[in-house]
């Protein structure tokens, strides 16, 4: 019984990232779960090679970072002074 829990662990384990990959959408979890037993029967069909893999791609990846707004040129302003006149 111990390894059907494991199995339902890592099934767990990967719908919840795959939910946090999606953005954590609502009413998804029956689709995540499914995607994460595949992803579970095809980790387990490749032996553990593929489990390794596995293990690493379940740490949490940091948030892609925002790019920045690009860069507007300000309009040239003209600051005129006046001129002063020249001394005769």
């Amino acid at each position: 019984m111990i390894m059907a829990d494991d199995r339902q662990e890592r099934i767990r384990n990967r719908a919840h990232q795959i939910w946090l990959e999606e953005g954590q959408p609502a009413g998804q979890h029956d689709r995540h779960w499914h995607q994460a037993v595949a992803d579970i029967d095809q980790e387990d069909a490749g032996g553990k090679s593929a489990a390794k893999k596995a293990a690493g791609a379940g740490k949490a990846k940091a948030a892609p970072k925002a790019k920045a707004a690009p860069k507007v040129a300000k309009p040239a302003t003209k600051t005129s002074t006046p001129k002063k006149a020249a001394a005769k």
